[in-house]
């Protein structure tokens, strides 16, 4: 028997507003790296809907109706609960309803008024899947439900579907600074989206540790004031610090403006030798190649001592820094060392515990021994490796070891990336550099080998200019 039962408008509002939501819009939102971004507007104009996606990027955007008033979308509500199909309208236009089986065959096609229910099992006479199609006036729905126990819907909890006009589909935007806004229509606002955002053309992309490869220049407190007077634009001058004295040379470009953030490069000279060595050889070759006239060159003396870096350096890097930040237009994202021997492994150390200090490091013939090195803050830092597969003092596993350290830290978020193992350099031919390809791109890590001892400025057979430099000189400037 057919049991059809009919509502009147009052109650109509009452069943829809505590059966369920009008619609549930949920969905994350990712820039195009997957990283999720928080913060972005998301809204429904059309419907006056807004919100914001949380720290892990989602959202959610619901119509909820009112007792007594319509829902700003939706013309009603269907479900099938217990064999029973409800419908619900804030109307009082024709309902169609037809029910087919898994096969076609149709069961029901009948034409209602307004607001009520039907008892399927008057129409459904075995169990199995069967299809409905309900239709109030321009609004359509199809529901998919099993005939067997509860007569229950399959589209899952609450049991309740939003009908939407025939066709009709509403503008879902996107926007947050620094990205292009993103325009989306959905015809099924009862849904769940995931949405990507580029970034606007030009824009620089932000991190909470670090910069964006390329990123535009971080001037110093030092921009826009004259240079000390004592110090030369090449030579050397005694630098105050909070320990005594140290000899420093500095090579300044000859056309400096102080509206212009250059960048910085340290050179640390090796045991049995100075400051003035690092000097004449052009900062382990770079300055040369600085035809732009982008960078300022800086050495410190060491301590004096056989073992020329010790604990005490470190705070003479940073007072040394602070005051060339303090008193020249320096970029401070672009702030790098570099070193042999005995000044590579003090290079390699300001690398463990100096990340917010320096975006990246060269060390030649580099190790972590019979020098004071501070404990890894676990973040990511550029590092360039050169070694000698013949090295007798600094042994080949000591500079691997160096570099696995960086490596541990260097893979996305900070990650162990020392898992891939690097080419080397096979026995003949020119040198061998490799890139490592399962690193963070902002933090980039490059090995290079060669059949050679203790030195720092390696050759490529038949070559009288060392590669070296430029090899550096390019890993520095990618930045």
């Amino acid at each position: 028997m057919r049991h059809v039962g009919f509502a009147s408008f009052g109650l109509a509002v009452a069943l829809a507003a505590t059966a369920s939501n009008a619609f549930i819009l949920t969905g994350k939102v990712s820039n195009s790296k997957g990283k999720a971004l928080e913060g972005v507007s998301v809204s429904l104009p059309s419907l006056s809907l807004s919100t914001e996606t949380d720290g892990v990027g989602k959202f959610t955007l619901r119509d909820t109706p009112i007792q007594g008033i319509a829902p700003s979308v939706n013309p009603g509500f269907v479900h099938v609960s217990d064999g029973v199909l409800s419908f619900s309208q804030w109307g009082s236009v024709a309902v169609h309803i037809q029910i087919v089986d898994a096969v076609g065959v149709q069961v029901m096609n009948e034409t209602l008024q307004g607001s009520g229910s039907v008892d399927l099992r008057g129409y459904v006479k075995s169990e199995g899947t069967y299809f409905a199609r309900i239709k109030m006036g321009s609004a359509i729905q199809n529901i998919k439900f099993t005939a067997h126990g509860s007569y229950g819907s399959s589209f899952g909890n609450p049991q309740v579907k939003a009908l939407k006009k025939e066709g009709e589909a509403t503008l879902l935007q996107v926007a947050a600074e620094g990205y292009d806004t993103l325009n989306v229509e959905l015809a099924n606002l009862d849904t769940n989206v995931a949405l990507t955002l580029e970034k606007t053309a030009g824009t620089e992309e932000t991190f909470e540790f670090g910069w964006a490869k390329g990123n535009a220049p971080v001037p110093t407190r030092g921009c826009g004031k004259a240079a000390p007077g004592n110090i030369p634009k090449s030579g050397s001058w005694d630098f105050q610090w909070s320990k005594g004295k140290r000899t420093v040379r500095i090579d300044i470009p000859d056309n400096y403006d102080n509206s212009k953030p250059y960048r910085l490069v340290f050179g640390m000279h090796c045991m049995g030798g100075w400051a003035g060595g690092v000097q004449q050889e052009g900062y382990y070759g770079m300055k040369p190649l600085d035809t732009e006239k982008t960078t300022i060159f800086i050495a410190p003396e060491g301590n004096g001592n056989q073992a020329p870096w010790g604990q005490d350096d470190y705070t003479l890097f940073d007072e040394l820094l602070d005051f060339m930040q303090s008193n020249y237009c320096i970029d401070s994202s672009r702030v790098f060392s570099s070193g042999f021997s005995y000044g590579s492994m003090f290079t390699n150390g300001l690398s463990r515990n100096r990340q917010h200090l320096l975006r990246g490091v060269a060390v030649y013939e580099t190790a972590e021994i019979n020098i004071w090195v501070p404990e890894h803050s676990g973040k990511s830092i550029a590092w360039m490796g050169v070694l000698g597969l013949q090295d007798d003092l600094c042994y080949p596993d000591l500079g691997r070891a160096a570099r696995n350290t960086a490596l541990k830290h260097n893979g996305p978020n900070f990650t162990d990336a020392s898992g891939e193992q690097a080419e080397e350099y096979k026995g003949s031919g020119p040198h061998l550099c490799y890139d490592y390809k399962t690193v963070d791109e902002r933090f980039p890590v490059k090995w290079c080998t060669q059949n050679g001892g203790h030195i720092w400025d390696h050759k490529d057979p038949g070559s009288n200019t060392s590669w070296v430099p430029k090899a550096t000189w390019d890993f520095f400037t990618q930045f």
